[in-house]
């Protein structure tokens, strides 16, 4: 320790730290090996121009899955169009009187299997035969409707010119529809079933209040079934799926502007590749496969005598049902070895095929020429 007083003791003190402490020595840095590198660093960001086109095709993705959606949960009423026309609930066969030229309708009502009401339009058509035994015979013409269109004013047009002066009684089924009622094929192969069970009945009585003939002496009766559109597949079903009562008998189908199926229909209607429509027909509840019904309906009266005649109405203008299908049908039908017959309406759209004098004379003829043929038959 060194005790320093005045400048004289300052400068021997000086001297002292310089011999006692060590020199300094120079310690040389090692090379560096890695020479050193300037980065600068600048951020591009892609979210502004990125942000558009990933909400537009998220926009595309989310609306196209929406819709593929709803077309599976409201199909029924897609395809059955229960709303249309608007006037269709209300409307009743006294409304068409003036234009039935003659035939007298009337509404019936009967209870469907699933405990659903149905009102009928029936009327009774005469044919002042000349033979007795045409005078015996009793057809019976069951009418489905298309999609789309009301039950009377189809009926007082399909078959005021078509039925007039032949032997009939037409019940044309309809099911009592409210604000909450949505047709399915379900729900409308059972309102069949109970028209052909009304018609079962309604022979019975009649026959035995006219005749007073016994149950086991009652003379079948031939039953015509007829569609027209969606209600050619419902008469298919029907032909195909339920046997005819004890005193009826499947005489002959008429298919007005028939297709194979629903499934063919989305593919003819929504071609485009990007559409849904058409990706979607494993989730359909409402086949109407005609084309499979005839196949059925041709192995069920195989090995009886009589078998159904097939008549298709065909519109050559028809701006829904392409001809390719009626074709298909109607080689179906050769190929299920049932008498098959065929006629296409000039100038006819899918709507208005029976309202033209060309269609009403070709369904007409086609009766008139199934009654000669019955009455022959007839013991």
């Amino acid at each position: 320790m060194l005790l320093v007083r005045g400048p004289r003791s300052l400068a021997i003190a000086r001297r002292h730290l310089a011999f006692s402490l060590p020199p300094l020595k120079h310690v040389a840095k090692p090379p560096c090996s890695v020479a050193p590198t300037w980065t600068c660093i600048r951020s591009f960001h892609l979210e502004g121009l990125a942000l558009a086109p990933v909400v537009f095709s998220g926009l595309f993705v989310a609306l196209w899955t929406w819709k593929c959606c709803m077309l599976v949960i409201f199909q029924n009423k897609i395809i059955f169009m229960p709303g249309l026309p608007p006037n269709a609930r209300w409307e009743r066969i006294g409304d068409y009187t003036n234009q039935c030229a003659g035939i007298k309708w009337r509404e019936e009502r009967t209870r469907s299997r699933d405990g659903k009401d149905l009102a009928l339009c029936v009327a009774d058509v005469h044919l002042g035969a000349e033979r007795r035994k045409e005078e015996t015979l009793s057809i019976y013409i069951l009418y489905f409707q298309g999609n789309a269109s009301s039950t009377p004013p189809t009926l007082t047009g399909s078959f005021t010119g078509s039925l007039h002066h032949k032997t009939a009684n037409v019940p044309g089924v309809q099911r009592l529809q409210d604000f909450v009622y949505i047709p399915t094929e379900k729900g409308l192969r059972l309102d069949a079933a109970a028209a052909l069970d009304w018609i079962s009945d309604y022979h019975h009585n009649a026959s035995v209040a006219t005749a007073g003939v016994s149950d086991s002496s009652i003379q079948p009766a031939e039953v015509l079934l007829w569609g027209q559109s969606i209600g050619s597949g419902v008469a298919t079903n029907l032909a195909a799926e339920y046997a005819m009562p004890g005193n009826c008998r499947l005489n002959s189908l008429v298919l007005e502007t028939a297709f194979t199926s629903t499934r063919a229909m989305l593919e003819v209607l929504y071609p485009q590749k990007w559409l849904p429509y058409k990706y979607l027909w494993p989730f359909l509840r409402s086949h109407l496969d005609s084309w499979k019904n005839l196949d059925s309906i041709g192995a069920r009266y195989k090995s009886k005598c009589s078998r159904p005649h097939v008549f298709f109405l065909e519109a050559s203008k028809d701006e829904l049902v392409p001809t390719s299908l009626g074709q298909q049908l109607f080689d179906q039908s050769v190929k299920s070895e049932l008498t098959t017959e065929r006629h296409s309406v000039g100038g006819a759209f899918h709507n208005d095929a029976i309202f033209r004098v060309e269609g009403r004379k070709a369904v007409a003829d086609f009766i008139s020429k199934r009654i000669k043929e019955i009455s022959t038959k007839a013991p």
